[in-house]
């Protein structure tokens, strides 16, 4: 047991301070303090020793200097079962500290809030941080209180002890203290980083995540599930209404949000499994909507809807009548709010602006692989057939391209001018790809609108996807280049009448 004789209470978070300093007190606990926290405890009459008095030093340099000093630390850092550690401090007549109250100078939400870097850099603590990890390492002597979260427990803990803390509980302070200061030294890195950090590609990338919640579970029932977000970005997600968001709801909305955004006009995303199986633009969102339905209204079943503007009460009320996940968009009028509690599973979710991705990561068991985003639609438009496409053509593949940017390898997608006709994703061979794209589109469209298109995420490296394509009408086809096959494949494309388009960036997704 740790008996609380001596405490250092300096707190820039001044809630509960003064309801534990009375219960410090009662058990007759000898508080020294710091400038603005001496001062608030004296007006609430309670008496303090102020640092400078403990130590004899003033502080100085405008407080930047308080706290450190050998009469503070000798009192925090000896163990206080050594002989040679007790004689020492003895001699130096310097009083052991059991308990250390502190939390540290706003450094994040001074640089949230835009001030000057003068501000900023004033905000970075240095006598905080070292008297809270002094007293962490030194646990078993000292208790470490670093946020008001956690008085109530210590409040608890020195009630049922009659003055003193168990070591157990001093130890699960001393993990908050580390925790805490690996998180505040991450925010002051980054801040420092971006202002010098010109690499794309850093030699060291700093990851520092915080949770979110707890899901219910991850992909499936059998894996445990949560969400975490990185410590300095927030992208706002407003739930209006509908069961919590699960693992695979978040990355189905994350992929609709994303493609989605892609478009100018009003446009609809429908997302299965992180695939599209409709996209479309129109004059309004009920046609863009009607129009994403049609590329395959089975695969929509339970599928997640994303637009690009305001959802209003007429296409609410058309959106209840099949079943979805969720739907997400920017905004919504009131009325269509209302419409939606119709279907109280359902979940409706705002998202606020188009998503910002600095790194794209994926895991490996010994870290992560790091690239950045696929942001680039195309390096050049370039026709390299002899029929060339016209502008409707052009319009439409144009519009297959920033589909095809999303979905899984290998990757088709048959278009027409803002609507997608069928999509053919993650098969082992482009060819198969190929198929299941004209198959999608043939059992969904009686009458297929003009004109049709391909787009193909990478090069083909055989001619067979281009004969099926123009078996099912495609006049164009656009794709990135590079095949050995290269000049094959334009050679079957002149044969067959097909224009076809090189855009030298190819859009692989894994």
């Amino acid at each position: 047991m740790i008996k609380i004789e001596r405490a250092i209470l300096s707190v820039s978070d001044k809630t509960g301070i003064i309801e534990l300093a009375k219960v410090l007190k009662k058990y007759n606990v000898e508080i020294i303090s710091t400038g603005g926290t001496a001062k608030i405890l004296k007006e609430n009459k309670i008496d303090v020793i102020e640092v400078s008095q403990f130590t004899g030093f003033p502080e100085i340099l405008d407080g930047r200097v308080k706290t450190l000093h050998p009469k503070i630390y000798g009192g925090i850092l000896s163990i206080k079962d050594n002989p040679e550690h007790l004689k020492q401090i003895n001699q130096h007549n310097i009083p052991p500290i059991q308990l250390i109250v502190c939390n540290l100078y706003p450094f994040e939400k001074t640089l949230k809030s835009g001030k000057s870097d003068e501000e900023i850099i004033e905000n970075i603590d240095i006598g905080g941080p070292t008297i809270i990890r002094a007293g962490a390492k030194n646990y078993k002597y000292v208790c470490v209180l670093v946020k008001p979260e956690m008085y109530d427990e210590f409040i608890k803990e020195i009630e049922d002890n009659n003055g003193s803390i168990t070591e157990e509980f001093s130890f699960k302070c001393a993990k908050e203290v580390f925790k805490l200061t690996s998180r505040y030294d991450h925010i002051i890195f980054t801040y420092f980083s971006g202002k010098i950090e010109k690499e794309i590609l850093p030699s060291e990338i700093n990851i520092h995540l915080i949770k979110v919640c707890d899901l219910r579970y991850g992909e499936n029932p059998h894996q445990k599930g949560a969400w975490y977000r990185f410590i300095d970005k927030e992208f706002k997600r407003e739930i209006f209404q509908g069961k919590e968001l699960s693992f695979n709801n978040l990355l189905d909305l994350e992929s609709a949000y994303n493609l989605v955004w892609q478009f100018e006009k009003p446009s609809c995303v429908i997302i299965k499994h992180t695939n599209p199986c409709g996209v479309a633009s129109g004059k309004d969102l009920i046609e863009a909507y009607e129009k994403a339905l049609e590329c395959d209204p089975l695969s929509a079943f339970g599928g997640i809807v994303g637009f690009n503007s305001k959802v209003d009460k007429q296409l609410a009320e058309i959106l209840i009548k099949r079943f979805y996940e969720i739907v997400v968009a920017p905004d919504y009028e009131n009325t269509a709010l209302e419409i939606f509690k119709e279907r109280q599973n359902l979940r409706v979710i705002k998202c606020f602006k188009k998503i910002k991705y600095d790194y794209d990561f994926k895991t490996l068991s010994d870290g992560f692989l790091v690239q950045t985003p696929d942001d680039i639609d195309y390096e050049k438009f370039e026709v390299v057939t002899e029929k060339k496409p016209n502008q409707d053509e052009i319009e439409a593949l144009k519009f297959g391209w920033k589909v095809c940017k999303f979905i899984k390898s290998n990757g088709i997608v048959i278009s027409t001018k803002d609507q997608i006709l069928g999509i053919g994703t993650g098969q082992m061979s482009r060819y198969d790809s190929t198929r299941i794209a004209v198959m999608k589109m043939k059992d969904n469209f009686k009458e297929i609108p003009k004109p049709v298109v391909l787009a193909s995420d990478a090069f083909f490296p055989f001619s067979d996807s281009i004969e099926v394509a123009s078996k099912a009408g495609v006049s164009a086809i656009i794709q990135p280049g590079g095949s050995n096959a290269d000049k094959e494949i334009i050679k079957k494309c002149n044969e067959l009448g097909i224009s076809m388009v090189f855009t030298g960036t190819r859009h692989f997704k894994h």
